[in-house]
């Protein structure tokens, strides 16, 4: 990916003519992007890693697979949050790591460990590089020197077992690829996430990453089967039937630990053959309270298609369900879509079950082309907020879960919070939200924000998460649904878990990490 933006450079597209002019409406920007640097250009913090450290590891990795070359480094140096790209994009030395290691398998990740334990050298674990929440960010901590440690080699699909439904993967496996290499074999892991085309498989399982067919295929810590991973203690493999009463569930320790605890190398997951049929259809509610209501009676009649989505009323009409982009909407109230993925006959009777179940709750069905435009641009839109962030829009999302009783009042008091503290600052906020996941006793909610930027975007948007962030605990939400802790949900995990949750994370890892090499300053408070 680019250094200081979303995906790749044939991604990036200018704002149009209309969208420039609606900007200048609301937010009175001129809506003409700032010149960007050259990456050549940007100054990193000088390399700690002395060669003779750096030599240590050639030795364990093999001449060619440690970088400390500039561009390596510098996309290397964070995230792609919006508070990533504004400490990207602004002036002075960039935090960057040392060092890039590139390990070939499990052997040499556990080598790296040891031999980073031995010298006192912090590690990040690596894969795709698509956190928001400031997940890989260089964050040293206590120790001189970082390295990234790059899992881009694990790379193999090492075993295929049809008859159960299984695939084991290397953790540095991004999704389109996993996808190609099942396809062969005419099977699908069904996980895209909005990070899907950059991200990998061992950051969807350190994560808990949530997929937009989470309805259909569960999320991705739904899927997990086994586990290998790398530790400065040594190695863990964890997981060895679809259930099992042995004790505790470890695997869980390590889906969602952020590469806080060891290093996911391996991963036995649950796949299903590639869908035969797939259909769409699109819904409108009167109201984001109806929709809610309708997605809670499917869900809970066992009806729930594969992809169940709904916007609430502003960002319905804005249009941003239905392609990423900003601009009138045809369709009023709120907006649904749905999709359905299995055998002919399956795909038929769910749709006309759910349906069913949609009308009666209140909806008007729409057709098939909101859904399928939804599912064309379903990856585009941090393009998207990265060409407002480039005409000096600010934009930025953040998540989060509740039952469907305290749902209403959940959006509500987040909108608040996020509307007022931008507010405050001066400039109009637009808040948006829509229900992405969803379960039988509740779900996910999405919001994105924009606002014009102040003087200091970055402050402006860290208060303004800081009050989202307070609104989500107090109103009984999760503080994240799926972008997962890192840096930036790190303050309200304790009110999450409890102080004795906490310390039982601290024992974990000090038994796990005893040095605490691995990615300092992420998850556990």
């Amino acid at each position: 990916m680019v250094w200081d933006a979303w995906g790749v450079p044939a991604g990036h597209q200018p704002l149009s003519e209309r969208i420039r002019t609606l900007l200048t409406q609301v937010f009175g920007v001129s809506g003409t992007p700032v010149a960007r640097r050259d990456e050549s250009d940007v100054p990193l913090r000088e390399s700690a890693l002395t060669p003779a450290r750096r030599a240590g590891l050639v030795e364990v990795v093999g001449t060619g697979n440690v970088s400390a070359d500039h561009r390596d480094r510098l996309r290397h140096a964070g995230g792609k949050s919006t508070p990533d790209l504004l400490r990207r994009r602004a002036e002075g030395p960039q935090e960057a790591p040392d060092a890039v290691v590139f390990p070939a398998d499990h052997d040499q990740v556990l080598a790296v460990l040891g031999y980073c334990v031995e010298h006192a050298v912090a590690v990040v674990p690596f894969g795709g590089g698509t956190s928001v929440v400031g997940g890989v960010d260089p964050v040293r901590g206590r120790f001189d020197a970082i390295i990234a440690l790059d899992l881009r080699r694990l790379d193999r699909v090492t075993d295929l077992d049809p008859t159960s439904g299984t695939a084991t993967l290397g953790a540095g496996l991004t999704g389109p690829r996993a996808e190609e290499l099942l396809g062969a074999h005419g099977l699908s892991l069904g996980h895209f996430p909005q990070s899907f085309e950059f991200a990998t498989i061992g950051g969807f399982a350190a994560t808990r990453s949530s997929g937009q067919a989470s309805a259909g295929y569960g999320r991705f810590d739904d899927m997990v089967q086994r586990l290998k991973v790398a530790t400065p203690s040594g190695t863990l493999e964890l997981g060895r039937a679809p259930a099992s009463a042995a004790g505790p569930d470890l695997r869980e320790l390590f889906v969602g630990s952020e590469g806080t605890l060891g290093v996911i190398t391996e991963v036995t997951l649950r796949v299903h053959p590639v869908p035969e049929t797939v259909a769409y259809q699109s819904w409108s509610f009167p109201d984001f309270e109806t929709g809610a209501a309708a997605l809670r009676s499917v869900v809970q009649a066992g009806a729930a298609p594969t992809v169940l989505r709904l916007s609430d009323e502003a960002e319905t009409g804005i249009n941003l369900a239905r392609s990423g982009d900003i601009g009138d909407s045809s369709v009023a109230g709120c907006l649904a879509v749905t999709t359905y993925e299995g055998s002919a006959a399956h795909v038929a009777a769910r749709s006309a079950e759910a349906g069913a179940v949609l009308a009666a709750a209140g909806g008007t069905p729409l057709g098939e082309e909101p859904a399928q435009e939804w599912e064309h641009g379903r990856f585009a839109a941090p393009y998207l907020r990265d060409a407002l962030l480039d005409v000096g829009v600010l934009c930025e999302t953040l998540e989060t879960a509740t039952t469907w009783s305290n749902l209403a009042a959940l959006k509500a008091k987040v909108t608040a919070a996020l509307t007022d503290a931008l507010g405050r600052q001066g400039t109009p906020a637009l808040v948006m939200c829509h229900i992405s996941h969803t379960y039988p006793t509740g779900a996910s909610l999405y919001f994105t924000v924009v606002a014009k930027q102040l003087d200091d975007p970055l402050d402006q948007w860290l208060a303004a998460k800081r009050a989202a962030g307070d609104a989500i605990v107090a109103a009984g939400g999760t503080i994240t649904h799926h972008h997962a802790v890192g840096t930036d949900h790190r303050p309200w995990l304790p009110e999450e878990v409890g102080d004795l949750g906490v310390r039982v994370l601290r024992a974990v890892k000090a038994e796990l990490d005893p040095a605490g090499i691995l990615n300092p300053g992420k998850l556990v408070p």
